[in-house]
């Protein structure tokens, strides 16, 4: 069997773990409701899936990126946000505390904290600090299984 083929798919898991899916689901409803920005939390998602290598979940959080209208040039250089001058200061911060917090084992600096709370209410960055971590258990989940990229259309956000 290749090594790309998947172990179970995200229906399956849901099927198999309801409590756990139904735990992240709420994790992300509440990032959701803390009225942090959609197209800020996509890109957040995005890049966290990018550094853990998430096949699936970056390519779901591609396709709900596009369907925001967050534009492809944005998207396009994502990986190298550090580089180009496409992105708010928001976005450079909730980037950069993404990294950290996804790369924690490199530490968090108060550098790091401070950066992103001059951009950032505490209530604001405490769901932002929630969304991240979601993002990772779902990385770390849809890896872990394999979860196959879905065709692109019409789905729910996680």
């Amino acid at each position: 069997m290749s090594g790309f083929a998947p172990r179970i798919g995200r229906e399956e898991f849901k099927r198999l773990a309801p409590g756990v899916a139904a735990a992240l689901a709420a994790l992300g409803e509440a990032a959701s409701q803390a009225g942090l920005d959609p197209a800020l939390l996509e890109l957040v998602k995005l890049r966290a899936s990018q550094i853990n290598g998430c096949a699936f979940c970056i390519q779901y959080h591609l396709t709900a990126a596009r369907a925001l209208r967050i534009p492809r040039e944005k998207l396009d250089l994502l990986a190298v946000w550090q580089e180009v001058g496409l992105f708010s200061e928001q976005e450079r911060a909730a980037l950069g505390w993404t990294e950290t917090l996804t790369e924690v084992t490199l530490g968090v600096t108060d550098e790091d904290y401070e950066e992103a709370r001059a951009h950032f209410s505490a209530v604001q960055l405490a769901h932002l600090s929630g969304a991240i971590a979601l993002i990772n258990g779902w990385n770390r989940i849809a890896a872990g299984f394999r979860f196959a990229p879905e065709p692109p259309g019409p789905r729910a956000v996680t």
